[in-house]
């Protein structure tokens, strides 16, 4: 096994960002289905990595010190630009998107039981290929196999669960692109001329923004307080049923933090340096996210959770396209919210913010897509997901 340190982890994970950038204004295809530039370089460099071992067994190990903090940077970032009043400026279509979102968790559950009970597995795998590890990601899929593997003595839990997570991670990142290029063709984009000049956060990362030197080192102090109270908040909560991931405790700092500072009027958060500094954290952590995918691993699973996963990726296409874009108002920013969608329903919320900010460089801005989805996908959803997880899991064990 060859291993790279820190250092070079992080030299490894900008070339992955500088080449994937290339590869999507080199080939044509990635650049008309707005593939994100990190799936697209990390893709490349996973499936060396896979060529590799295949060919001589070496196996290439990045040190992962740095994607606990890049992640929850990201999380702090949106927490941070996260203005209460904006919010309930969007909360009709906050709502709306919550109420679709809870309605996927149930129906991906739903179909992952049945499958179970089709093809004669665990009703617990058909949980772990449904909202567990999809919606909910490598953390909760990691977290709720050691339930299963304690207390319900589930052989290889932990092994089906953060397979199905990578499976949804990579599949995310893929189909929402191609999916809102399809759509876009069917509703009025936006002009460019008349949207303004100033992005919302993570919106249009390409765009010029004015920052000085003392803002950047405020947002820094921010954000690690953000981190600081977010692992402290996580860690008073582990236990009891109150239980909460520690990127959504460092979210609820940021939300205290920018608000709270602001009503008092002690300091107004600098949203352009809070921009740069979450663009910069999405992209690494997504870069080294995915050129750290073990792909041979998703060889071992076995055949019939491999058609309980294409089974979750078309259902999340049908419902992405026909509810979601539908129930959203069926325009260009709906579009842009179905990219999103299949990128948090699948796999994580940087891998919905990865689809988003790729069709709105292509295609232009959308302020609502990126005020809606980014605190629905990283905060609601794992409350809403951990009440129904734990209702089906009570369903799944009743039904033997």
């Amino acid at each position: 096994m060859l291993t790279l340190d820190v250092y070079g982890t992080l030299v490894a994970a900008s070339l992955v960002l500088l080449m994937g950038r290339k590869l999507v204004a080199s080939v044509r295809p990635l650049r008309v289905y707005s593939i994100p530039e990190p799936v697209a370089g990390g893709l490349l460099v996973a499936l060396g990595m896979l060529a590799l071992h295949t060919a001589t067994a070496v196996e290439l190990h990045f040190d992962s010190s740095l994607s606990a903090p890049l992640m929850l940077t990201f999380f702090a970032c949106i927490g941070l630009n996260a203005d209460l009043s904006s919010l309930r400026r969007g909360g009709a279509k906050l709502a709306l998107f919550l109420g679709v979102v809870l309605g996927l968790l149930v129906v991906q559950n739903t179909l992952g039981l049945l499958l179970a009970k089709v093809l004669g597995i665990s009703p617990l795998f058909g949980l772990l290929a449904g909202s567990i590890s999809l919606a909910g990601g490598h953390g909760t899929a990691a977290a709720w196999s050691n339930v299963f593997s304690e207390k319900y003595r589930l052989d290889h839990a932990a092994e089906v669960g953060l397979a199905c997570a990578t499976f949804g991670l990579i599949l995310g990142g893929l189909i929402g692109g191609p999916l809102a290029n399809h759509l876009t063709k069917r509703v009025t984009l936006p002009d460019r001329a008349t949207t303004g000049t100033e992005p919302g956060l993570f919106e249009q990362p390409d765009n010029i923004r004015l920052i000085t030197a003392p803002a950047m080192i405020e947002t820094l102090a921010l954000i690690a307080v953000c981190l600081l109270g977010g692992q402290q908040i996580a860690a008073l909560l582990r236990g009891s049923a109150l239980e909460l991931p520690a990127f959504v405790c460092t979210l609820f700092v940021g939300v205290l933090l920018r608000n709270g500072l602001g009503h008092l009027g002690l300091y107004q958060v600098f949203e352009r340096a809070v921009s740069v500094m979450g663009n910069v954290a999405l992209a690494l952590f997504l870069s080294t996210a995915l050129m750290a995918l073990r792909l041979w691993e998703l060889a071992a699973l076995a055949l019939p959770l491999l058609i309980v996963l294409a089974s979750q990726t078309a259902l999340m296409l049908l419902y992405a396209r026909f509810i979601t874009f539908r129930v959203m108002g069926g325009n260009y920013d709906a579009a842009v919210m179905a990219a999103g969608h299949c990128g948090f329903g699948l796999g994580a919320t940087p891998t919905a913010i990865a689809n988003m900010q790729s069709v709105t460089d292509r295609h232009g801005p959308s302020h609502l897509a990126f005020l809606v989805a980014p605190v629905v996908g990283a905060f609601f959803i794992d409350i809403a997901n951990a009440s129904v997880i734990k209702l089906y899991l009570g369903l799944s064990i009743l039904g033997g």
